[in-house]
């Protein structure tokens, strides 16, 4: 009976197969950390364009910043020039306002057939006092006024029928009250609400 020793060819096998594991795992270290410097090396590189775009907007936001404030300052100083202008307007409308009313008054009187006596203004409102030949004239006085743009209502508030025996006619004297478009109503003031409790 022939026997074979199979000890050294096992031990030779073992052996190799151990080298090739040491190997393998060799090869995955240097695989990994050749791996680990690509990446390194590619996020340094990324890091670094990140910083320069960082630094650019950087830069365009401080010149968009003195282009706000630059249109903050022009529209500070447009609201103040229009506010000047508005201010200017007033005063030449408060100035234009008086000649313009009594021109619209004038125009509106009925030649020959009425006359004014008194005429009151205060805080746009308007009294008109005078006498007419019949309550038609005072009448067309009215309408009269009411067509002007400087005069926005005209409620009569007195006649009078007056009787001149010298001359033998009749006068109507009237007051009128107009409100101008320089009137402005005052807010009415509310009731104030008063607490009502029943006594035990």
């Amino acid at each position: 009976m022939i026997r074979i020793n199979l000890l050294p060819f096992r031990a030779a096998r073992k052996q190799e197969n151990i080298r090739k594991q040491v190997s393998i795992y060799f090869l995955t270290v240097v695989c990994l950390l050749t791996l680990m410097v690509y990446l390194y090396l590619n996020l340094g590189s990324e890091l670094t364009k990140l910083k320069g775009e960082e630094k650019q907007l950087r830069t365009e936001m401080a010149s968009y910043t003195k282009v706000a404030q630059e249109i903050a300052r022009i529209r500070k100083r447009t609201k103040e020039i229009k506010d000047k202008f508005n201010v200017i307007k007033g005063l030449e409308n408060q100035r234009s306002g008086p000649v313009r009313l009594l021109e619209d008054i004038a125009t509106s009187v009925p030649i020959d057939r009425l006359w004014l006596s008194a005429v009151m203004e205060k805080s746009g409102s308007l009294t008109l006092q005078g006498s007419a030949m019949d309550n038609d004239t005072v009448a067309l006085f009215m309408t009269n006024l009411e067509k002007k743009k400087q005069i926005t209502s005209v409620d009569l508030k007195t006649t009078k029928l007056q009787n001149f025996p010298e001359y033998k006619l009749n006068a109507a004297n009237f007051v009128l009250a107009c409100k101008t478009v320089f009137h402005k109503d005052t807010p009415k003031a509310k009731p104030k609400k008063g607490r009502s409790g029943r006594r035990r």
